[in-house]
């Protein structure tokens, strides 16, 4: 039986915060599904919301329900819909692509030009059911635990970046270890990278780091990274860069830590412009470097269930809180304290 109402993080007002209120449950419209949440994550896109800073002023228009990673089972389906039923348990794409343009017609729709975010441009799974359209619904292999099915967001940008070249017998350089590169650093060593350096300035997410298989873990203020990563790959550099910050500083070590020949795959996203000796870091030195975006629409999520379903990655480290609802603003108060990495939270 579905309730009438149930409860839901809103963004009610253009100015930091948000509520937590008792909305009606929305129905599904043809080819929609009505999904009971289980477990939704928090992602630095809803802390930018909390806040209200100049990038979600310039987004988002209230009233919104935000939150796009989550996991749960099928409520109820709107007509036409046949890929799913009642009690499936499913995820979703919350990129939602718009299917005409080049790009969706050429095989890119992870960069369609007119696409809309669920949690951001429409209501999202901060709240008990969320509505999706079923071209978006992933349904999962009872097998994967709920709460690693609410990242598959962040995992499957990580998959995307640490895939989008030859990664067996490499060794690689992850800038950045928040939730998306320390992800990274299980992918990477399940599809068997030789050795995986993690660069991190923060020394929890060191430790966090080494938990999820890094080889070493170096803080990029203190330990002469150049020095210990040129020495360990017989002065040549890393094959891989994965980077995963978008600190101007990182980035620009990143490059300089590529072998002459390797993939630098660029996920992070700066706040500013950044500056990089195109002559040095790119052109003399023959790399490949690629600007990753999102998840692949949708041979990703078919590698990140398999890795999953295999039982490969081992996610637990990352989880660093779990709490109610409506503990949403303790959730926003863990993240800006640097003691969070992904926190879950879990609907009435």
């Amino acid at each position: 039986m579905i309730p009438k109402t149930m409860q839901a993080v809103v963004k009610a007002l253009a100015a930091p915060g948000v509520e937590i209120r008792v909305v009606p449950v929305p129905e599904p419209g043809p080819g929609e599904v009505l999904v009971r949440v289980s477990a939704a994550s928090v992602c630095g896109t809803d802390l930018h919301i909390y806040q209200w800073d100049p990038w979600a002023q310039g987004r988002i228009q209230p009233p919104l329900i935000p939150g796009h990673e989550f996991a749960g089972a099928v409520a109820a389906v709107g007509s036409g819909v046949t890929t799913v039923k009642e009690g499936d348990f499913v995820s979703a794409e919350m990129h939602v692509a718009c299917g005409k343009c080049l790009q969706c017609r050429t095989g890119l729709a992870h960069v369609c030009q007119h696409v809309r975010i669920l949690g951001v441009d429409a209501n999202g799974a901060f709240a008990s059911y969320a509505i999706i359209p079923e071209s978006n619904i992933w349904k999962l292999s009872p097998a994967i635990p709920h709460d690693y099915a609410s990242l598959l967001d962040p995992l499957g940008n990580a998959v995307h970046t640490v895939l989008a070249g030859p990664i067996a017998a490499k060794t690689v350089a992850i800038t950045g270890c928040g939730a998306i590169g320390l992800f990274s650093i299980a992918v990477a060593k399940a599809c068997g990278a030789a050795r995986v350096y993690a660069i991190e300035v923060n020394a929890h997410r060191r430790g966090v780091a080494t938990q999820m298989g890094a080889d070493l873990a170096l803080d990029p203020a203190e330990d002469h990274i150049e020095e210990q990563i040129l020495e360990a790959t017989g002065g040549t550099g890393v094959d891989v860069l994965l980077e995963m910050s978008g600190h101007p500083r990182a980035m620009a070590q990143g490059f300089s830590l590529l072998r002459t020949g390797g993939r630098a795959s660029l996920l992070g996203i700066p706040s500013r412009p950044v500056e990089l000796d195109f002559a040095r870091d790119i052109i003399f030195k023959g790399a490949t470097v690629q600007g990753i975006n999102g998840r692949k629409m949708f041979e990703t999520w078919f590698q990140m269930e398999a890795l999953l379903a295999a039982g490969k990655l081992h996610l637990e480290p990352v989880i660093t809180h779990r709490l109610k609802l409506n503990d949403f603003a303790q959730a926003m108060q863990l993240l800006q304290s640097g003691e969070a990495i992904k926190v879950i939270l879990k609907p009435e």
